[in-house]
């Protein structure tokens, strides 16, 4: 079989008429599948909304960056009383609960107030924002791993999950 240069060798050995083929066949159907999804989308009217969610659908959200943070504070601290209940009442666990705890909130609690204030206004600062947080996040867990060498990483690390999921925790209020 004569191979084409213009082609690579795994195309090469197939038939082109087949290739070709299913190549037409899977565009087409694509196009078939977003022009049916097109025509089937029709946003909601405030009153069909209503209809359908019921009236509390018009009310704003309660769920604001600074209950967020809120709630991932009072996380921290029941997962500090938890961690100081469970391991013998050790200030060194409970410590590093309370550290974890203040990793997840403080860059939380940052950003929440850089929202509020009105800096993030785009898309982009949004991004940037987020970014901040994290790298804070990680000069935090540094700075605490290097300055606290009795830190305990278990109740450290579990109260820093726990406070990730405050998110949840906020919706459900």
């Amino acid at each position: 079989m004569m191979r084409k240069p213009d082609l690579p060798p795994s195309e090469a050995s197939a038939p082109q008429e087949a290739h070709r083929h299913s190549a037409d066949r899977s565009s087409s159907s694509q196009d078939d599948w977003d022009i049916e999804q097109e025509d089937t989308i029709t946003p909601l009217t405030r009153d069909e909304a209503r209809k359908l969610f019921g009236p509390k659908v018009d009310r704003p959200s309660r769920v604001t960056p600074l209950r967020v943070v809120a709630v991932q504070v009072a996380l921290s601290l029941f997962v500090a009383l938890i961690v100081w209940l469970f391991f013998g009442r050790s200030m060194h666990a409970t410590l590093s609960a309370l550290l974890g705890g203040a990793v997840c909130w403080i860059p939380s609690g940052l950003f929440a107030m850089w929202v509020q204030r009105g800096s993030a206004s785009s898309k982009m600062a949004l991004v940037a924002g987020e970014a901040l947080k994290a790298g804070l996040t990680l000069a935090l867990f540094v700075v605490i791993g290097e300055t606290y060498p009795e830190v305990r990483w278990l109740p450290m690390l579990a109260a820093y999950v726990v406070g990730l999921n405050a998110y949840w925790v906020a919706l459900a209020y």
